[in-house]
């Protein structure tokens, strides 16, 4: 019942773009927070980016900080990650996460984003 579901991944040159969406279904979207996480071979899982609810709180990793530029929209039920300037150390599957208080958070299934010449 509870979905999420990343798409947008793919293979890009070094220096190039991709837009990551995230559709929700199942729970209030509008009240939950949103995180983009990566996880490249090898890696431990890291955050990239979350924001608030109303998209007024906004945090990014400082790999990612001046490239990346996380979104939301409430009337779709998704959440974005504009990810420009991308480097080969990008290269990672990205997931998208709704947290929860006291109760175990919502994960999506993963995109694959390949970043190389």
């Amino acid at each position: 019942q509870v979905r999420l579901v990343e798409s947008g991944g793919g293979l890009v040159q070094p220096g190039g773009s991709l837009r990551l969406s995230c559709v929700v279904s199942g729970f209030t979207f509008s009240s939950y927070a949103m995180s983009w996480y990566r996880q490249a071979p090898g890696k431990e899982r890291e955050l990239v980016a979350t924001i608030t609810s109303a998209g007024v709180g906004i945090n990014y990793a400082d790999s990612v900080k001046g490239r990346f530029t996380i979104s939301r929209d409430n009337a779709k039920n998704t959440v974005y990650l504009q990810m420009n300037s991308l480097k080969p150390e990008d290269t990672a599957v990205y997931y998208c996460k709704a947290i929860r208080v006291r109760a175990s958070d919502y994960w999506g299934q993963g995109t694959q984003v390949t970043v190389s010449s």
